[in-house]
């Protein structure tokens, strides 16, 4: 019907809508809520409000769970995490590793094998990696191993074998290894990459442990370590950092990031919960024997291993001197060569005190490393002492060694940077 010139035509919005936009018969504007599933009629049912029931043809739309949206695959069921991949693994990469724990030999071999999708570091889009390895808790430069670099790469491989000699069983209950990549630079500072943090305790004698994980970046997080009371081990300590995803963009990333920060605060009770809190310096593997024909003690200094570095050049120049307390006449003191510039120096030497065995029950052996300055006082890098006063497996070393005379029995030995209290503690007889 045609309006006569002047009056204005009366044209509701629906049919509007269907002239102009969409001609043909009007079907009905989708809300929303019909997009999601509704559990059930009512406001308890998610179909409150003044909307009502969900046409029956429209179905609810299939939303793609987060992975699937980011390209992602998604872990199959049960897999284990040493597998796990995180969102951070297109930007950080994924380094593939085994470790094996040698409990014959007390060793840890440590097999870098390769990375793959590292982040470009370098103006050319390449990186130059490498490997760090640390054992923590620890001073970092006294077990530090280190692979080779591999030049202007994202996907590098080193097939390189790093081991730790003087792992004890104690090692793997409490130790966690830190395997870091990062990108070197030679006109500026290295750049950190990424890392990877295993818990020792994983690992069995004696059984390769393969792990191909996703890099995560490096996050300082004080979880109630600092002022808290009525936490024995935390308290006035200063706050650790570990690594945790800066993303969490998908519940499995988040429950693995929880369980990964879980593991490792409860590697921290147990070590603030062991004996002492001194810091470690080294191992040094002792040989203990006490000869019936000779009527005196053999003590071998065999070697030590992942000493602090003392000098500039990252090195020391370590000797081993011995004591046997309390030393009345100061005739006790022996002293081994000066090996330059290692952190692992083997002595291989061996030292006689004559005295009986009844007596030494009572005696208390110090042994403490040494590093050898020329032109000032030499530098205290640690020691342990074994006897009746001492602790954990110094006082058992000692006491299998007076129990099985004419037996040499060698074990490694953790260096602190202090000698206990149990040192000098001893009356003298």
């Amino acid at each position: 019907m045609r309006g006569r010139r002047g009056d204005r035509m009366t044209i509701n919005i629906q049919e509007h809508m269907a002239i102009n936009v969409c001609p043909g018969p009007i079907r009905p504007i989708r809300q929303i809520s019909d997009y999601f599933p509704r559990r059930g009629p009512g406001p308890e049912g998610g179909g409150g409000g003044g909307f009502g029931e969900a046409p029956a043809r429209l179905a609810p739309l299939a939303l793609a769970p987060p992975a699937a949206l980011l390209g992602a695959t998604t872990p199959e069921d049960g897999a284990e995490v040493d597998s796990y991949d995180s969102d951070d693994a297109t930007t950080l990469g994924t380094l593939e590793f085994d470790l094996l724990y040698d409990q014959a030999s007390c060793t840890l071999h440590c097999s870098i094998l390769r990375a793959k999708g590292l982040k470009p570091m370098d103006f050319n889009g390449l990186a130059d990696p490498y490997v760090k390895v640390h054992l923590l808790p620890g001073a970092c430069k006294a077990n530090k191993l280190k692979t080779k670099t591999q030049r202007n790469t994202l996907n590098p491989v080193w097939n390189e074998d790093l081991t730790y000699s003087g792992i004890t069983d104690d090692d793997i209950s409490h130790k966690v290894l830190r395997i870091s990549v990062c990108d070197e630079d030679k006109l500026s500072h290295n750049e950190f990459i990424g890392e990877i943090r295993v818990p020792l305790r994983r690992l069995k004698p004696s059984q390769k442990k393969h792990f191909n994980i996703c890099l995560e970046r490096q996050v300082p997080v004080c979880v109630g370590l600092q002022g808290a009371k009525g936490r024995g081990p935390w308290e006035g300590q200063v706050p650790r950092t570990f690594s945790l995803p800066s993303q969490l963009a998908s519940p499995s990333s988040m429950s693995a990031a929880l369980r990964g920060i879980s593991c490792y605060l409860k590697e921290l009770e147990q070590v603030g919960q062991g004996p002492g809190l001194l810091e470690e310096r080294g191992r040094i593997l002792l040989s203990l024997s006490y000869s019936s024909p000779r009527r005196g003690l053999l003590v071998g200094i065999l070697r030590c291993a992942h000493l602090a570095a003392m000098d500039v050049n990252g090195y020391s120049d370590p000797y081993v001197k011995t004591y046997l307390r309390p030393d009345v006449d100061k005739k006790s003191k022996h002293k081994t060569g000066v090996k330059k510039k290692t952190l692992n120096p083997e002595f291989n030497e061996e030292f006689f005190y004559e005295m009986e065995l009844s007596a030494l029950a009572t005696k208390t052996l110090e042994v403490t490393v040494w590093d050898y300055d020329i032109g000032k006082s030499n530098d205290f890098i640690g020691g342990v002492s074994l006897g009746p006063g001492a602790r954990g497996e110094a006082r058992k070393h000692w006491s299998d060694c007076l129990q099985q005379p004419d037996t040499a029995l060698e074990r490694w030995h953790t260096l602190t940077s202090e000698l206990p209290p149990a040192a000098g503690a001893l009356p003298s007889a």
